[in-house]
């Protein structure tokens, strides 16, 4: 790790950042960064409560003169995503991430960084730690298992908090101030089919898309990025339609919530067809290079000859997977009406896998509207049964209705512009914060989140500001300072 990184401002921050970025904590294998912030808790001699799914809750008494005001509930969530680049050798589950800097930012070699939620954890961690920092009474939440379906969240029961105020620390935008996010739903395609022995007049290659930047499939939907899945979903319909191509298996993407960078194919054609099918292939490759080129100048599309595969998939099914995956609808699927330039609704068409006999195919669906959200699930529901596909619907969880009324959205506005000198951004985020979630569980309770700038979250290419980190920490402890009086 890049020492400097320990040496920076706020020096209790990314010290803390960079104890946690020591610990393996990906999502639902949360054991030992919740023993971390437990042992925490006893160095500090704080109160804590382990919960029944492992969320943990530190509590810390208002500082002198801060014991009229409102009990606040600072809250982050301690998993991260695991994504790498193809080429690079790292074992999530034994190493901690190797942190580098490069100007203004921190970022990791070859891996997903963690600054989500990481930062939120470690700023929370430096108000527990501090003895300078003026604060009400505090209730500091750490929810498991955030990424990869909120689960930390939804086992939570109420009751075990008695703040009126909480603050979400896991937004990505410094200038932002968020108000409300989108609900989400899970859903799975299976399908089962027989294998045949390999012609013996073909040859075998393997497909492969990758370069893409990815990127949060809430968070950067709107961007247009390409999807490895829906790219190789076009190479394979044409190879199939035009040269009767078999394939082998199909591998892509990850996370529901990432947008998937990469994907590989492996599959046959026959000897009578090849050169044919090199030339086409090489003309598609040329013609998606140039359509993704504005937005995805590293795309890379490989085609290299393979080892012979034993088994080929059906034809029909095949056909049918090709099809389903190519009509699956991918990105926007609605703006919202009410306010500007705001997604909506959207699927991110995540993960693909076809071998040995057994197709899964895995999307994340987001919208601020439950009918909306049911509409597209509905919609993908329709293509894959269709397909003959069977589909199942799982992990939904509600999105967080805008307030603009609250209490604390006056203080963060207030605090924010007489700090800096402009007007902060009032905003709801397509992404999937917890606070839909937890306002079920505490309806009373009046939720904000923000963060720093935070980019490339759930990809290798993700990185965090320092110099916004310090704005965020900044507001972080006027906002402590200048909570309401009960």
């Amino acid at each position: 790790m890049d020492q400097k990184i320990r040496n920076t401002e706020p020096k209790a921050l990314w010290n803390h950042f960079a104890d946690l970025n020591a610990i393996p904590r990906p999502s639902k294998k949360e054991a030992r960064i919740v023993a971390f912030v437990i042992a925490f808790a006893k160095k500090h001699r704080l109160e804590y409560t382990v919960d029944d799914v492992q969320n943990v809750i530190l509590k810390k008494p208002a500082t002198a003169g801060m014991e009229t005001r409102k009990t606040v509930v600072l809250q982050a969530h301690l998993d991260m995503v695991h994504q790498k680049n193809e080429e690079t050798v790292f074992d999530f589950d034994k190493q901690g991430i190797q942190m580098k800097t490069s100007g203004d930012w921190i970022s990791a070699n070859g891996t997903t960084l963690g600054a989500d939620n990481g930062i939120g954890v470690a700023a929370i961690l430096s108000v527990l730690s501090a003895t300078d920092i003026a604060h009400p009474a505090l209730e500091a939440l750490f929810t498991i298992d955030e990424e990869t379906g909120m689960t930390g969240a939804m086992g939570l029961k109420g009751g075990l908090l008695t703040g009126e105020i909480l603050l979400n620390l896991d937004t990505e935008d410094d200038d932002e101030i968020s108000i409300g996010c989108a609900g989400g739903i899970d859903l799975t395609a299976r399908s089962s089919y027989e294998e045949f022995t390999t012609p013996k007049d073909t040859a075998a290659f393997r497909l492969t898309v990758k370069g893409l930047q990815g990127g949060h499939s809430g968070m950067d939907i709107h961007k247009g990025f390409g999807n490895a899945n829906k790219i190789i979903a076009r190479i394979l319909l044409d190879a199939y339609a035009n040269f009767e191509t078999s394939l082998a298996s199909l591998k892509g993407g990850s996370l529901r919530n990432a947008i998937p960078r990469e994907s590989e194919a492996a599959l046959v054609v026959k000897n009578v067809f090849k050169e044919a099918f090199l030339l086409e292939f090489t003309q598609q490759v040329s013609l998606l290079k140039k359509e993704l080129f504005a937005i995805e100048p590293d795309l890379e599309i490989t085609l290299t000859p393979t080892k012979h595969p034993e088994k080929v998939m059906d034809v029909l099914a095949q056909k049918r997977l090709i099809q389903a995956l190519y009509a699956t609808h991918n990105g926007v699927y609605a703006m919202s009406p009410s306010i500007p330039d705001l997604v909506e609704t959207s699927n991110n068409l995540a993960r693909v896998t076809a071998s040995a006999g057994r197709i899964e195919i895995a999307c994340l669906t987001r919208s601020f509207s439950e009918s909306g959200k049911m509409d597209m699930a509905n919609a993908l529901r329709c293509v894959f049964e269709l397909a003959d596909f069977k589909v199942t619907l799982s992990g939904d969880y509600p999105g967080w209705e805008p307030n603009t009324s609250t209490e604390i959205l006056k203080v963060l506005k207030e605090r924010y512009e007489k700090l800096f000198q402009s007007s902060p951004k009032i905003m709801a985020c397509h992404a999937g914060l917890e606070c839909g979630i937890l306002g079920a569980h505490y309806p009373n309770m009046e939720m904000i989140s923000f963060g720093p700038n935070i980019r490339g979250a759930h990809s290798p290419e993700e990185k965090v500001s320092i110099s916004s980190t310090q704005k965020f920490w900044t507001f972080l402890k006027e906002i402590l300072k200048n909570i309401p009086k009960k």
